[in-house]
């Protein structure tokens, strides 16, 4: 199957033919779907916390801060593309000379494009736009609206102009105070100051495109000692990038392995799966992991980290407890009473459900049990009430050895064609948007290594186009649904304004985004 060139290609990635060819099997054999039992809720599985049962947590988290190592990782590859697709539909198919704006967004039911125009001063690049087009000599205010409309996007996302598209979203323009525009990277910057800096200090890692990695240190070169000046913390910013290893081959639809022009094996991207990676060369007694996009303007940011302090005090009230657990166990004291009260604390604190047989297990084997129980990687996920968001959310699940678990799942792990699936998916009253604190150091205060923790089995094959032929690419578990599959689990309600992504660049124009 392999050429001589093939498995030199394939070593040089730091992938072995073995590896390979399990991709190869997982394309071939398909989806392995998530078995749902129910939907997760308050009370089962997501926890709600009062006012003052909050206010006791969040004070618990910032008494203890300065005492620990924390992180802020953000995942902030790729470029924004996506952000501007219906931008780049616009220039392929708008001509001013044969139809008004107002025809064509009309003709075409264009609910983006209107909204896009409308508010075009509102957005945070509108300045530098403009003083771009201005600098071509063009007589833009002559023009008619039309054809201004097109000088304005065709300087936001064109190749020899401001090439927005090229950027990632984190060194895009996100948010404007009195007309000066600030990066996502620069908001998460200073919002990490809130929450996840500690003794003045505040430590993000960021993954990166390699082909940007520069222009972020550009960026932090350029703000960092205005940021350090006004919030009196010093930044120690440090980036990895999506590994070369982590990246899966693609099969055509014949199941026969996709090759490049030249007759090589495309190697492709394996999802934010591949991030695995990166995090678990972080040593720290607290991660904190927000998406790049989902960042709010600062006068907003002061109530939503109140959240952050509280799933950050929810971890570590749990890990307290369950680290004073496996103390006692490696003291081999224990009692009935204490296996007791240690099984119902997995039960109904940490979701997990244990086996039908523990209590016939002598006082060894509950011990060897609980311990292996307990001494896991610990993450607290916020969980936001669905309105009609996409994506994923919190399900309690079944493996194939029987195990019941509680579980981030996307809708791609799901089998819609099953109605019983489908309709657990229906009574979901919660979402994931990807907002976590995690404890990746274990009782004794070594790293575990997170590589343990993941379900194969998980993996994600999605049907994608390469120079116009269909293909099956692999997705690896994603970095917080199977590739922490076997960690412990703890879910807490968080409001809505948590949730702010820009998915389209209209998402801008959101309240959260927008300064008043």
């Amino acid at each position: 199957m392999f050429t001589e060139k093939d498995i030199q290609h394939i070593h040089n990635k730091g992938i072995t033919i073995d590896q390979v060819n399990s991709q190869i099997q997982r394309l071939k054999n398909g989806m392995s779907y998530s078995k749902l039992l129910a939907a997760a809720t308050i009370g089962r599985g997501i926890e709600r916390f009062s006012e003052a049962e909050s206010q006791e947590l969040i004070q618990l988290f910032d008494g203890k801060k300065n005492n620990l190592e924390i992180v802020k990782f953000v995942p902030a590859s790729g470029a924004a593309t996506r952000m501007f697709k219906f931008l780049f539909q616009f220039l392929k198919n708008f001509n001013p000379n044969k139809s008004t704006l107002k025809q064509f967004i009309e003709r075409h039911n264009d609910n983006l494009l209107e909204i896009f125009f409308e508010d075009l001063e509102a957005f945070p690049f509108y300045n530098e736009v403009i003083n771009y087009i201005r600098g071509l000599n063009l007589d833009y205010d002559k023009l008619s609206i039309g054809e201004k409309s097109l000088a304005f996007v065709r300087a936001m996302v064109d190749d020899d102009a401001l090439n927005y598209g090229f950027f990632p979203k984190g060194l895009l323009p996100f948010h404007k105070y009195e007309d000066e525009p600030v990066s996502a990277f620069r908001e998460h910057l200073l919002e990490s100051t809130i929450y996840a800096s500690s003794n003045n200090k505040a430590n993000l890692h960021f993954t990166v495109s390699e082909k940007h990695h520069d222009f972020f240190k550009k960026e932090f070169g350029k703000i960092s000692n205005e940021l350090q000046k006004e919030t009196d913390v010093a930044f120690n910013v440090s980036y990895s990038y999506q590994k070369e290893e982590t990246e899966t081959l693609a099969l055509n639809t014949d199941n026969s392995i996709y090759r490049k022009e030249d007759g090589s094996i495309l190697f492709r991207p394996a999802g934010h799966g591949a991030l695995l990676e990166n995090l678990n060369e972080l040593d720290y007694d607290l991660l904190f992991i927000k998406n790049i996009d989902n960042i709010a303007v600062a006068e907003k940011n002061s109530s939503i980290s109140e959240y952050k302090k509280l799933l950050a005090g929810v971890l570590l009230n749990i890990q307290e407890k369950i680290f004073a657990y496996l103390n006692k166990l490696d003291k081999n004291d224990c009692d009935t009473e204490d296996f007791k009260i240690m099984a119902l604390f997995l039960i109904h604190r940490l979701n997990v459900s244990i086996s039908q047989d523990f209590d016939a297990f002598s006082s060894e084997g509950k011990a060897t049990y609980l311990k292996e129980k307990f001494n896991r990687p610990l993450r607290v996920c916020g969980m936001v009430k669905n309105e009609g968001q996409p994506g994923g959310g919190p399900f309690w699940v079944k493996d194939d050895h029987g195990n019941v678990s509680l579980q981030i799942v996307e809708f791609a792990q799901i089998n819609f064609s099953d109605k019983e699936q489908q309709a657990i998916v229906y009574k979901a009253t919660h979402f994931n948007p990807t907002d976590l604190v995690c404890g990746v150091r274990n009782y004794k205060g070594e790293k575990f290594n997170l590589k343990k923790y993941v379900d194969p089995d998980a993996a994600f094959i999605t049907m994608k186009t390469q120079n116009g032929t269909d293909i099956k690419a692999l997705e690896l578990p994603g970095l917080w649904n199977g590739s922490m599959a076997y960690w412990n689990s703890v879910f807490v309600e968080v409001p809505l304004e948590t949730f702010n992504p820009v998915k389209t660049v209209n998402d801008l124009l959101n309240p959260a985004h927008q300064v008043k």
